[in-house]
């Protein structure tokens, strides 16, 4: 009977587990392309934010502009290393959301996480960023901004860490890529 029990669970536990969704997208960009994936069951707000940009063609012909590195961080006292893309005219972006921190998604900032970019909570619109290895002061709590909400991770790369590592090498001042790497498109992809 124990037996029974036991593998009845372990099958809901299967089967619950197999029905999250995810959604995958590719970012093509012009050094190539880098393939996500997004959790809209555990970041929906955060998710469906960036589905709007992405349906409306609006990343088309943005870019990836600012870096992260050990280099352009050495005076900051939370070092963080990420890559930063998503810059939508002003004109097009659409009403900024609610953060969903990663004390209530669950998915943090590890390598190749993708996250919304924001300067206050609830403030986050087009801008979104990857991480080079985990960058745990990004998570709720985290050290990185004073507010302590941290940033709304809502996705993962699947393929083209390499690329994010090779944009993230890019020349740089004060962060800013001297030549942004060009968004062509993110497209949802089955």
């Amino acid at each position: 009977m124990k037996t029974r029990i036991i593998l009845i669970l372990a099958l809901a536990l299967t089967i619950t587990s197999c029905s999250e969704e995810i959604i995958n997208c590719e970012i093509a960009t012009s050094e190539g392309t880098i393939s996500i994936e997004l959790y809209p069951d555990k970041a929906p707000i955060t998710v469906a934010n960036f589905l709007k940009y992405v349906d409306a063609d609006l990343y088309t012909n943005s870019s990836f502009f600012r870096v992260t590195t050990p280099e352009n961080e050495a005076t900051r006292d939370v070092k963080i290393e990420v890559i930063q893309g998503g810059n939508v005219l002003r004109e097009n972006d659409f009403d900024p959301i609610e953060i969903e921190t990663t004390e209530k998604t669950g998915i943090l900032h590890e390598d190749g996480t993708l996250s919304m970019a924001r300067s206050e909570p609830n403030s986050a619109t087009s801008s979104f960023f990857i991480c080079i290895n985990a960058q745990p002061s990004l998570d709720f709590a985290g050290k990185r901004n004073p507010d302590g909400f941290g940033f709304a991770a809502f996705g993962k790369v699947t393929q083209g860490m390499d690329l994010v590592k090779k944009i993230q090498s890019g020349e740089n001042k004060n962060q800013r890529l001297l030549e942004p790497i060009v968004i062509k498109s993110i497209k949802r992809v089955e």
